[in-house]
């Protein structure tokens, strides 16, 4: 397989689970503070970290991506 596929089907599935995870995060925590707007100050920080965490095995992705 070309090193070019590989790399971008590296990309593609790694950055498909992240996407997905950052959006379920993010649609949850709306609807936790929409249920409960008194909450924000506890579910927003928790929100942001849980994005990190996600967004850090696309970043892994990426570097092997570059690696190939």
């Amino acid at each position: 397989m070309d090193f070019s596929v590989t790399g971008g089907l590296i990309i593609a599935i790694g950055g498909l689970g992240p996407a997905i995870g950052v959006g379920l995060i993010g649609a949850k925590a709306m609807e936790a503070i929409g249920r409960n707007p008194e909450a924000s100050a506890k579910v927003l920080p928790a929100m942001l970290l849980g994005m990190a965490f996600a967004e850090a095995i696309a970043i892994y992705s990426l570097i092997l991506a570059f690696g190939r």
